[in-house]
């Protein structure tokens, strides 16, 4: 009786592998892109470092980025942030970890409409956010994450620099995109 169990068990292993951990896409090439848009100053950071998985079948999302890898352009300016607002020696790295409200049926060329709930956090403070999204299904092994929120920075305690030079706005605008694969 044990081998009459064991045997659908094989099959179904043997025959359907690609299911079994189809649901879960990494990437450690994603972009992540913040604008700043103060009433003299207008600029955006990026960086092509954003690393993340979509676990469809557990339900999670995880994404990071290393702060110390967003450009800005101008070097001087990066340094400043670094060093004297994101204080990323102490403070590297900004991440969100979530849950899709609603997990959409993605077939091969479509896209849908997301909303993740889950903890954004950087500079030592987190707080819970809901990020709209989308995600769209390119291939079998391959699935298109974009997604944008706001985030202000007194609500995660980073200054706000007052010399005119370095304008930035208290909201900022995030934009991720990522093509995530199994």
């Amino acid at each position: 009786m044990k081998g009459f169990l064991i045997f659908p068990l094989v099959f179904f292993l043997l025959i359907k592998p690609d299911e079994i951990k189809a649901q879960v896409f990494k990437t450690e090439t994603g972009t992540v892109e913040f604008l700043s848009k103060a009433s003299l100053n207008e600029f955006t950071g990026e960086s092509a470092s954003l690393n993340g998985l979509v676990d469809l079948e557990k339900n999670l999302l995880d994404f990071f980025v290393d702060l110390n890898t967003i450009d800005t352009g101008i070097g001087l300016r990066d340094r400043h942030m670094r060093e004297n607002y994101l204080e990323t020696k102490k403070y590297p790295f900004a991440e969100f970890t979530g849950k899709i409200e609603s997990i959409p049926v993605l077939t091969k060329g479509q896209s849908r409409d997301v909303t993740a709930k889950g903890k954004f956090k950087i500079h030592g403070v987190e707080r819970e956010i809901n990020v709209p999204g989308k995600l769209t299904m390119v291939s079998d092994n391959e699935l298109k994450l974009e997604a944008q929120f706001k985030v202000l920075l007194s609500d995660y305690k980073i200054d706000i620099p007052t010399v005119v030079f370095y304008e930035l706005s208290e909201e900022q605008v995030v934009t991720i995109q990522a093509t995530l694969r199994k």
